[in-house]
């Protein structure tokens, strides 16, 4: 029994090419779970094949523009002359019912979020040293030697972000990177700041 009944806010970030989406993957496939993956908003226009509310919510460019002053995302973007964002209320709306939200980004986008979602559960996601998190951009096969030391160059710039974070789980394995993060899940359930309400109701109840 959980006793906090609130689902929970569970940002996963850290450099490219750290297997942030590989671990998210695993996390998912993990039986017994309450996971969603949280699904963006963008003013492009759907690919084939693409559901609205599945992969993207698909709005107007005017529609996002409204969003973003009357601040209802908990993190945007433009990227080649499209917005991309996490909407808040569709976020909080997963969690009132109990839903973990997992939001898997970058991390100059979980800077954003932390600002907005200050009760978020945020985990860094590490390689286990720098010449493996190098070794998986140059398996990737689509980047070249110099794009490739570009992102080296970034990641070197956010290792030293992750003491902003509220945990740090190395992903030596996947599986095991996986199994920590669910770890930290159910931990998080049981802060006293979290259940507390709960548990006093516990006791009223004859």
């Amino acid at each position: 029994m959980k006793l906090n009944e609130r689902g929970l806010l569970i940002v996963i970030s850290g450099p490219s090419g750290v297997g942030k989406g590989t671990v998210r993957k695993a996390l998912f496939e993990m039986e017994g779970h309450d996971l969603v993956y949280s699904t963006s908003m963008t003013t492009r226009s759907p690919r084939e094949g693409e559901i609205d509310g599945i992969d993207y919510y698909f709005v107007t460019k005017e529609e996002f523009e409204q969003r973003i002053k009357d601040d209802r995302f908990l993190e945007y973007a433009k990227f080649v002359g499209h917005y991309y964002g996490t909407p808040k209320d569709k976020v909080d709306e997963q969690m009132a019912i109990g839903k973990e939200v997992v939001l898997e980004i970058e991390v100059q986008g979980a800077a954003q979020v932390r600002e907005k979602a200050r009760d978020g559960v945020f985990i860094f996601i590490a390689p286990p040293n720098k010449e493996a998190l190098y070794r998986r951009l140059l398996r990737r096969g689509t980047e070249g030697t110099k794009t490739i030391q570009k992102r080296m160059d970034k990641a070197d710039r956010e290792f030293p972000l992750a003491h902003k974070y509220d945990y740090i789980v190395v992903n030596d394995e996947v599986r095991n990177a996986a199994d920590r993060i669910m770890a930290i899940i159910r931990a998080e359930h049981a802060k006293t700041e979290r259940s507390i309400y709960k548990y006093r109701e516990m006791l009223e109840v004859k």
